[in-house]
């Protein structure tokens, strides 16, 4: 969500500020800014909208100061308004904050009675107050901090610089990622290590209840106890924090391009040459799993859908899907022998990590398939499974969901295997499948141009239903939430056998009607659903294969031809045509396809 970033550095930091804020552009924010302290003075530059409207105001109201904190703010307790956008500043303390403070109404009032007067509608401006007033009490800038700190409930991740203090940070962390960063007499703070890559590849992330002080020659970071805690430094790889388009006009259609190439990276990282699946550590043995429940958001959470009947079909394994935001509220029991699955592609979704914290001495196992090795959700697990994807700038996630499927399948495999629901014969047939996935993937890029053909269509739409059946009802939800997120028309996902429960009711000729069809078993049952639909007058856009298009295709609207692959893959495949339909929408009504309005890519709040 919000983005974090702080410096002690040698040179001007303001523009380093604005450099950082735009490599955590891909979080999504509403407003940006940034403070620094110069010859002792706190001062700061604020901006509503993209951070170009910072730069441009920093070049008509420069900031001098070789120690800064940024923030690009995506709005929550008040409106994205220039008074509402971080740093918040209350007398000499400046503060950034990802997150919300839950308590900060009784802090106010707290404030207010001591005649603390407040200029904002945002709950971050209670912690620069009661840092200010603890100061004004006596306090040292750390020592009023810490006070603070103590005070605070809910989930965040803080920054505080201070008038007069040119060489110290304060940087702390509650259920929000923070890292700090190591260079040469420079220290640095970021929401994560993207934005710190171009100033150093050494990084601390800090843990939970942590909080760090800082100067340009030391670090003391302190335990949810107050104890010195001694934190890994950690060397990140440079080449794994690149943020470039790469020749392309969006970071989406980039990552909808790389697929074929991080798919394989996946296969080369969990399929040895003799086609067995390794997982890190000490694996699963799935011999000894009676359930498992999956837990996720989003796109994330249509992968455990996918995965589900993957797991059903396949290993036999009964599987319960939740999404993260209600799981831990129901309060379900975990029987015995529950093999627990958290997937989350930053690793640091607030309702994914609380659930996990839930499943937590309950469950006999968590597992987590994330895309940062070092995220919480990760460090949290007894396994962690990387997806390999590399950095997915695009809000609306498409090679990390396919990595994620992709991931999970092999999981399949090895539980079908333990569990002796597969034979040696039928391992190795799906592990061929496997390997030939990427060159399939490529074959179905190429269908792009014809996409973009019946986007220009689907532009003038107002609604737009999906269907499918089987292992195609989870895409054709990710299907209508891809349209949804980034063209902003409304889509609705239905099974296909669910069109006559209701929604056909919905039907005209002016609602374009999306049918995920491979010819598969129960291709069938699926036409019959689509010929319901064009006897309305429903505008059926087909997507099937070869074959399912030679049979069914008389009457339709439109029709995309998908490469044969093997059933059991098919959603992984027919997320293209998914992504790619929603991406050639988005470019044709002219939104941000990268940055789609009120979204963020990584949700730290719940």
């Amino acid at each position: 969500m919000c983005g974090i970033v702080g410096v002690l550095g040698n040179h001007e930091a303001a523009p380093i500020l604005v450099e950082a804020l735009k490599r955590l552009e891909y979080r999504g924010y509403d407003s940006a800014g940034i403070a620094t302290v110069n010859n002792g003075t706190l001062a700061r530059r604020r901006a509503v909208g993209k951070l170009v409207n910072l730069s441009d105001l920093l070049v008509h109201e420069p900031l001098a100061g070789k120690s800064g904190i940024g923030h690009t703010r995506w709005a929550t307790h008040g409106a994205p308004t220039v008074s509402n956008a971080h740093p918040h500043q209350a007398g000499g303390v400046a503060v950034v904050h990802n997150g919300i403070i839950e308590n900060f109404r009784e802090l106010r009032a707290e404030l207010a009675e001591a005649g603390v007067t407040f200029v904002t509608e945002t709950d971050t401006e209670t912690v620069a107050l009661l840092t200010q007033h603890h100061i004004e009490a006596g306090l040292t800038p750390v020592e009023a901090a810490t006070k603070t700190l103590a005070r605070l409930e809910g989930a965040f991740a803080l920054a505080f610089l201070f008038d007069g203090h040119d060489d110290l940070m304060i940087a702390a962390r509650k259920g929000s990622p923070l890292a700090v960063g190591y260079g040469e007499g420079e220290m640095f703070v970021g929401s994560d290590a993207i934005a710190l890559s171009p100033l150093t590849d050494r990084i601390s992330y800090l843990e939970e209840g942590d909080h760090a002080i800082i100067t340009r020659s030391s670090v003391a970071i302190y335990d949810v106890n107050g104890a010195l805690a001694n934190r890994p430094v950690k060397t990140i790889q440079m080449d794994t924090t690149r943020i470039d388009k790469g020749g392309y006009k969006h970071f989406m259609a980039k990552e909808i391009a790389e697929q074929p190439g991080v798919i394989n990276t996946v296969l080369q990282n969990y399929l040895s040459d003799t086609g067995e699946i390794t997982l890190p550590g000490d694996g699963i043995d799935f011999s000894d799993v009676d359930r498992i429940t999956m837990v996720a958001c989003g796109t994330a959470y249509l992968a455990c859908f996918t995965a589900k009947y993957w797991f059903e079909q396949i290993a036999r394994l009964p599987v319960e899907v939740d999404v993260a935001s209600e799981f831990r509220y129901r309060e379900p029991p975990i029987p015995a022998k529950t093999l627990a699955v958290f997937v989350s592609q930053s690793g640091e979704t607030a309702d994914t990590l609380a659930a996990l914290r839930y499943c937590d001495g309950k469950a006999d196992m968590i597992a987590s398939v994330v895309n940062v090795p070092e995220s919480s959700i990760a460090r949290e697990s007894d396994l962690a499974l990387s997806i390999h994807a590399g950095v997915e700038v695009g809000v609306a996630s498409t090679k990390a969901f396919t990595c994620q499927l992709t991931v999970l399948f092999l999981l399949v495999l090895k539980a079908a295997r333990d569990r002796g629901k597969l034979t040696d014969a039928d391992l190795e047939k799906h592990i061929a499948d496997l390997r030939t996935l990427p060159g399939i993937i490529n074959t179905a890029l190429a269908q792009s141009g014809k996409m973009q053909a019946t986007a220009q269509k689907l532009s003038h739409a107002s609604d737009v239903l999906f269907l499918g059946r089987g292992q195609m009802y989870p895409l054709a939800h990710e299907g209508a939430l891809k349209l949804k997120e980034i063209s902003y028309i409304h889509a609705e996902a239905y099974a296909s056998g669910e069109l006559k429960h209701g929604p056909i009711a919905l039907v005209d000729e002016s609602v374009p009607v999306i049918v995920m069809a491979p010819r598969d078993a129960l291709f069938d049952k699926t036409v019959s659903n689509m010929q319901e639909v064009m006897a309305r007058k429903g505008k059926v856009i087909l997507i099937s294969d070869a074959q399912g298009i030679a049979e069914a295709s008389d009457g339709v609207w439109s029709s995309i031809e998908m490469p044969s692959v093997a059933e059991a893959l098919t959603p992984i495949l027919y997320a293209l045509p998914a992504q790619l339909l929603a991406y050639h929408t988005a470019v044709a009504k002219g939104t941000d396809v990268d940055q789609p309005r009120n979204l963020a890519k990584s949700v730290t709040v719940e």
